[in-house]
């Protein structure tokens, strides 16, 4: 024992002198010895403490405080060390204290106790968290140990709870907040409802409202005790709002509870005084307490409900007394505040609404108030939104709200009534019975059922609704309107009397009723006017009239009165000055005056003022009273869309339009002339299919409805025949306008369409290469225009049609000797006045006399200028038809110098720039320029200005066509003309740059096409440009002239450049069309024309072809007669020479070897040109062949003998002259064609024609020798790769015409198997093999390959003659294709031979 005692000492010593290390040891010593020492362990556990090894120092205080639990000094060196380890050890130092102050407890030492928590909350106030100072002021909450024992000496419970409270609401927050930022993340989530979520896991289980009660228990201030009591009631009811449904009911009366409390104590908290007033469930408003109503009031006067409750109580609908005042508060009220208004009361209580968007009583009141003022829109508009709020209201409270839900059911059921009635009567209707499922006797929902079925025309259901409501609820309104239901019924009588019966009942001093007064007095007034209907009854002032005007006495703003009495003034008193002045009245005051709107329409619409027609329709529209609801008798009201629909049509709105007429049509099916309106519509959208539906509609009405209903009907006839011609169905346009100008034969819009659609028509014709048809149109258009010309002569139309009319005979040249000029110059003359003829001829040197001595020439060229200026004076004339309206003079002058650059077209026609004369080209330019002067944003008479400026001057021409694009950049054409200007300035690259535009914007558009065709052409691409002709033709019209030329010319090229092209005949079809459509289109093409009988010649038209070449040899002969010129007379060499080709042909040998001679006489002196050689070859050959055929062998010999000289030759000339030698029959002739042939095989060896030749005069003369040598040369060029089909069959019948009469000792039928079936392996898609091998065999295969073969080769795919079709067809031996051979070729003997065999 004394070593332990001596060891405390020595650690007690250490410890004094901060030797703690010393200390630690000596008191290690003594717990090894007796480790339940208590001294020991407070030792070394303050040793430990000071050398901040902690955990060994709570251990040893820990061990002591087990030793000895009651003693204080080890709990004191416990809460030392946690107090020095700050918030880490909070919670143990919690415990500690507490443990310590309970030691002073027991040993009644109050101060050391009160230090020891004091010290304690102090430090978890500055280091802990809010969870640990809460924590550490539970220490001190009332009913703990410590709080009995230090009453008086610590913090008041009130500071405690509060202090609490503010923590646990801080904690709250951020709980919530965290909790929805981390839940708001996740897939799918959505705020609100995590909100909710998160709101009720937090405040089900919060502890504040306890805290709260606690608060207001214990403290002795009351505003602390008033701003607490908030804190609960704003506690409580947002716990209220996320509570589930089942949870509600006991929360709700707490709520309630707490909110009524408030109110008690008058308490100016905003949140119990609207849960007292706004969850009161009442069904009707004057249920509410008064005195609440006024205290809310006064107590939130700014509110928005406030404001509302404020004009309500000082309203004509308030059921609650007006508060009485005593004199001292009139006297203060009438100095301070002036008495409000009725304006300034609908001001405050909207602006209170506007201020209280949420409460239900300010929607429920303000619905009422605009159902006082007949504002039934607002109406509407306020109680959809109530109805809204009291199912927020509802989903928060967990209460029905039933009363408060039927009320306000019955406000917007009976807004919806009146508002664009019948529009929403069904919804209204189903509101009302709603209501009287659960309230039978209701009233108001009888009434407005009752109303419904008034308005649906239903008057007996109707009246039966109102007289069930009137017997629940006496009303002097329910009264009145049942007995209107009667009147409407037909019972004027008895409704006049009940109305009567009604009318002392009703005040006229009394404001509130005013309006009721004025319906009663008016209807009474319809009442009598409809019981005697006699012209003298309605003008009886005394009777109808006086109670219209008793009605306006009694409100004037009663607008079925004003509509009443403009129907009197208008149709009795025939004042229409006031009638239109009653009519606008009405519609002003309502839009539902249906009748008045559209008689105000009716009378704005005969003075032509569109705009206001718009507004009365538009007004009408949006009024809701057109369409009637589902089930009702009332007839649907379609005028006021018609009425949108034609002023639409006026403004050039037509999308509008087609949808007003489709509204009109809906309602009215059978309405005539909106189906006339829609087709209208949409034929000047373009929509043309629909157009002509919808018209075709209207004349089936036409046929239902007759004429006695519906009237003149012409419109829709001419409107159909409008749609026919933007559609290009001329015929029948044309047939529907005469129709139409027989029911009215001057109506001018139909006789200038009529007159237009057969000039279209004309141009179509010419387009599509109709050229008879667009003459016959133009014939007839003339005779249309000569008839407009007698009543309607200074029609711009008129005058550029009859200009139109003659330009299509400048470009139909062939018929130009068909020009009526006898008429055109009657119709020119028609009261004219020279002025009007004399504009710009100071430049184009157009007149009157000047077109009158042009009429007097008979020659196509007189004709063709007699007609240009025709066109002239027609557009001249226009021009002065249009000086009033710059924007058609811009047009005209934009036709006239179109008029005078094609007279500057026809009049130079194939003449050399040189002798050009250029008159008519600047007097376009002149005209071009005052139209772009009238409207210089027009692209294209900047285009046109380009065009005729493009020989004049070129800087000019350029500027125009760059203007006309930045005006319009998608203009093909424009860009066409540029990239030709830049062609003919010869820059190629801008030209290709141009002209690539133009295809990309349009590529339909031929002329890009054509000038890509020129620019290759240029650049030597022959391929590329004939291939660019081509498909130019392929896309362009029938008229474009300068596309056959050039699609002609390049074709032939390439025909001469490839010998056997043209025994394609399908290849010459095309341009042989392009050719003849030329030539109908303009005269005096000599070189095309030439090229045209070339390609008849060669398709084998010997007569057209003959019949061109005359025509073109005589006029060749009277040009050199005139000219006498070098050039003039090769080219009549060559026709002459091409004119006897296609006379051999037609077996005319004589007049054949005349123009044969005369061609070889006129070139004689141009024979030694490369030019001119094979004019003469074909002279001569043809002159060679005439006297073959005639029999004059020397004659014939000596032709082909001068072919030879000109071909030096040529083994084909050979050919012929062996030919014609051979058939003279000598020996001496024969033996020379031997020689000929001989001598010609060894210049040329291969010569197929030769060798087959030289093979045939073998077999004649049975030459052996012969006939052995060239049978190995036959085989040799069989193998050859550049022999044609027919030389392929040549050589094969060849063959076997050799082994059939010499077979060299071999068996003849294989001798001639084995050609054949050599002649089809070498070509085996040619027939003759295969019909060969089918005569030796009596299998069918070859013979079907026969017939196959010979289709594949027979045109347009190949040139096999029908001959050898029909052959290949008899070899079959069947009777189907034995018939089949007979219809190719029935002068050959195949086909009947297979027929008689079958």
């Amino acid at each position: 024992m004394s070593a332990i005692k001596a060891a405390l000492k020595a650690a007690k010593g250490a410890l004094d002198k901060h030797e703690y290390d010393k200390a630690v040891e000596h008191a290690t010593q003594v717990l090894k010895k007796d480790p339940r020492n208590y001294h020991a362990n407070v030792f070394l556990g303050l040793a430990f403490e000071k050398l901040s090894r902690y955990e060994e120092s709570e251990k040893a205080y820990t061990a002591a405080t087990a030793v000895k639990a009651s003693d204080p000094l080890a709990w004191q060196g416990l809460v030392a060390l946690y107090e020095q380890q700050g918030s880490r050890k909070l919670e143990n130092y919690h415990d500690a204290a507490a443990r310590l102050a309970h030691l002073f407890i027991e040993v009644d030492d109050k101060s050391r106790c009160q230090t020891v928590v004091d010290k304690y909350i102090d430090f978890a106030r500055k280091v802990g968290s809010r969870t640990q100072y809460k924590h550490s002021l539970e220490l001190l909450l009332p009913g703990t140990e410590l709080y009995d024992y230090l009453e008086g000496r610590i913090l008041h419970p009130s500071y405690t709870y509060t202090k609490l409270a503010e923590i646990v609401e801080q904690d709250e927050k951020e709980r919530i907040n965290y909790e929805i930022g981390q839940r708001r993340t996740r897939l799918g989530a959505k705020i609100d409802q995590v909100t909710v979520e998160v709101k009720r896991e937090v405040l089900q289980n919060s502890d504040l409202e306890a805290l709260y009660q606690h608060v207001i228990d214990w403290t002795d201030d009351d505003e602390t005790r008033r701003l607490y009591e908030e804190k609960l009631l704003q506690h409580a009811y947002e716990t209220l709002i996320a509570l589930p449904g089942a949870q509600k009911p006991s929360k709700r009366d707490e709520v309630i509870r707490l909110a009524k409390g408030l109110v008690i104590l008058k308490h100016p908290f905003a949140l119990a005084w609207k849960i007292s007033l706004e969850w009161q469930d009442v069904e009707r408003l004057e249920e509410l307490d008064a005195g609440l109503l006024r205290e809310y009031i006064e107590y939130f006067p700014e509110d928005g409900l406030g404001k509302v409750l404020k004009g309500y109580l000082e309203s004509e609908i308030s059921v609650f007394p007006k508060r009485e005042l005593s004199q001292e508060d009139k006297h203060e009220q009438k100095d301070e505040i002036p008495t409000m208004t009725a304006e300034d009361r609908l001001i405050l209580m909207t602006d209170g609404l506007q201020d209280s968007p949420t409460s239900v009583l300010s929607h429920r009141i303000m619905g009422e108030y605009y159902l006082y003022l007949d504002e039934y829109e607002c109406a509407v508009e306020t109680a959809r939104k109530a109805r809204q709020q009291v199912g927020v209201v509802s989903r928060m409270s967990g209460l029905p709200f039933t009363n408060t839900r039927d009320a306000i059911d019955i406000v917007l059921g009976t807004a919806l009534v009146q508002y664009q009635a019948p529009r929403h009567h069904p919804e209204a209707r189903s509101l009302f019975e709603s209501i009287l499922t659960r309230k039978p006797a209701d009233s108001s929902a009888l009434v407005g059922i009752g109303l419904i079925l008034e308005e649906q025309e239903q008057f007996e259901q109707a009246i039966d609704f109102l007289e069930r409501a009137l017997m629940h609820a006496p009303s002097t309104r329910i009264k009145a309107e049942a007995a209107w239901c009667r009147a409407l019924n037909g019972d004027y009588a008895s409704a006049c009397s009940e109305l009567e019966e009604c009318l002392p009942q009703v005040f006229a001093s009394d404001v509130r009723t005013k309006a009721l007064r004025a319906q009663i007095l008016y209807r009474i007034g319809v009442c009598m006017w409809e019981l005697d209907d006699s012209r003298s009854s309605r003008k009886d002032r005394n009777r109808a009239y006086a109670r219209f005007i008793s009605a306006l006495q009694a409100d004037a703003n009663f607008a079925p009165a004003y509509t009443s009495l403009g129907i009197y003034y208008g149709e009795y008193a025939r004042d229409q000055s006031r009638a239109r002045k009653c009519f606008q009245k009405a519609f002003e005051l309502s839009s539902s005056e249906v009748v008045a709107a559209e008689r105000l329409a009716q009378l704005f619409a005969k003075t032509s003022e569109w705009d206001l027609v718009e507004i009365v329709a538009q007004r009408v529209v949006e009024s809701g009273k057109l369409r009637p609801p589902p089930g009702s008798r009332k007839k649907g009201i379609s005028w006021p869309f018609a009425a949108l629909g034609v002023v639409q049509l006026n403004n050039h709105d037509y999308p509008k339009s087609i949808v007003s007429f489709q509204s009109a049509l809906r309602i009215s099916p059978k309405h005539y002339y909106s189906w006339v309106g829609l087709g209208e519509s949409y034929q000047r959208s373009g929509r043309y299919m629909a157009a002509t539906k919808a018209l075709e509609q209207a004349q089936k009405l036409e046929q239902e409805l007759g004429p006695d209903v519906l009237g003149d009907t012409w419109f829709s006839k001419y409107m159909l025949a409008n749609v026919k011609r933007e559609l290009g169905e001329y015929d029948g346009a044309i047939a529907a306008y005469k129709e139409v100008l027989a029911l009215r034969r001057n109506e001018y819009g139909v006789s200038i369409a009529f007159l237009q659609t057969l000039i279209e028509a004309a141009w179509d014709n010419l387009r599509l290469g109709f050229f008879g048809r667009a003459i016959e149109s133009v014939q007839e258009a003339l005779e249309a225009a000569k008839d407009i010309v007698t009543w309607r002569k200074d029609a711009y139309n008129l005058w550029k049609a009859v200009g139109d009319l003659c330009s299509v005979y400048t470009y139909i040249q062939s018929y130009i000797q068909h020009f009526p000029i006898q008429d055109i110059q009657s119709l020119l003359k028609h009261d004219f006045k020279v002025e009007e003829y004399e504009l710009m001829a100071d430049f184009d040197e157009v007149d009157w006399s000047a077109f009158d001595a042009s009429t007097t020439g008979d020659s196509p060229d007189s004709m063709l200028q007699c007609c240009s200026f025709a066109i002239i004076l027609a557009q001249k004339r226009a021009i002065s038809c249009c000086a009033h309206d710059p924007y058609a003079r811009a047009v005209a002058w934009y036709n006239l110098g179109w008029a005078e650059h094609r007279a500057h077209a026809c009049r130079h026609r194939g003449k050399p720039q040189a002798i050009k004369q250029l008159n008519h080209l600047k007097a376009s330019v002149q005209c071009f320029k005052r139209a772009i002067e009238l409207e210089s944003g027009n692209a294209e008479f900047w285009n046109s200005l380009g065009i005729v400026t493009s020989q004049l001057n070129p800087r000019v021409a350029q500027h125009s066509f760059v203007r006309s694009l930045y005006l319009n950049d998608k203009n093909a054409r424009t860009w066409t003309n540029l990239g030709f200007f830049y062609l003919t300035e010869g820059d190629i690259q801008l030209a290709n740059d141009a002209l690539t535009r133009a295809q990309s914007v349009d590529p339909d558009h031929a002329q890009a096409w054509l000038g890509q065709g020129l620019l290759a052409a240029q650049l030597g691409e022959t391929g590329e440009a004939r291939s660019l002709f081509t498909h130019a033709f392929e896309i362009a019209d029938a008229s474009a002239t300068q596309i056959q030329r050039s699609y002609a010319s390049s074709t032939l090229d390439h025909l001469l450049s490839l010998p056997g092209a043209s025994n394609d005949i399908a290849s010459l079809l095309q341009p042989l069309l392009a050719l003849r459509q030329l030539s109908k289109l303009s005269l005096n093409e000599l070189p095309y024309d030439h090229i045209r009988s070339l390609f008849e010649e060669r398709i084998g038209d010997q007569a057209n072809a003959s019949q061109g070449l005359s025509s073109i040899c005589s006029t060749l002969e009277t040009e050199y007669e005139m000219s006498e010129s070098s050039q003039t007379l090769k080219h009549f060499a060559q026709a002459k020479a091409d004119w006897s080709r296609c006379l051999l042909a037609e077996r005319k040998f004589d007049s054949a070897t005349e123009n044969a001679q005369t061609a070889l006489d006129l070139s004689a002196e141009e024979e030694d040109q490369p030019s001119m050689a094979q004019t003469r070859l074909s002279a001569h050959l043809s002159a060679g062949l005439g006297h073959f055929y005639q029999g004059c062998m020397d004659d014939s010999t000596v032709m082909f003998k001068g072919a030879l000289e000109e071909t030096q030759g040529d083994p084909d000339i050979v050919c012929l002259l062996a030919r014609v030698l051979w058939a003279k029959g000598g020996g001496q002739e024969r033996s020379i064609a031997r020689d000929q042939l001989f001598d010609s095989i060894e210049k040329h060896p291969g010569h197929v024609a030769t060798t087959l030749l030289l093979s045939v005069i073998a077999v004649l003369d049975a030459d052996h020798a012969t006939i052995e040598a060239v049978s190995e040369d036959l085989q040799q060029l069989r193998c050859r790769d550049d022999l044609t089909p027919q030389q392929h069959t040549q050589l094969a019948q060849l063959l076997d015409t050799i082994t059939a009469l010499y077979p060299d000792n071999k068996d003849p039928i294989s001798a001639q198997m084995s050609n054949a079936v050599t002649a089809v392996m070498l070509g085996p898609s040619l027939p003759y093999g295969w019909s060969q091998l089918a005569n030796l065999t009596d299998d069918p295969h070859p013979a079907e390959m026969a017939i196959l073969a010979a289709v594949r080769k027979a045109p347009p795919r190949g040139d096999l003659g029908a001959a050898d079709l029909s052959e290949a067809y008899a070899g079959t031996q069947g009777g189907e294709d034995a018939q089949r051979s007979i219809m190719l070729a029935p002068w050959q003997s195949f086909g009947w031979k297979a027929l008689t065999s079958v």
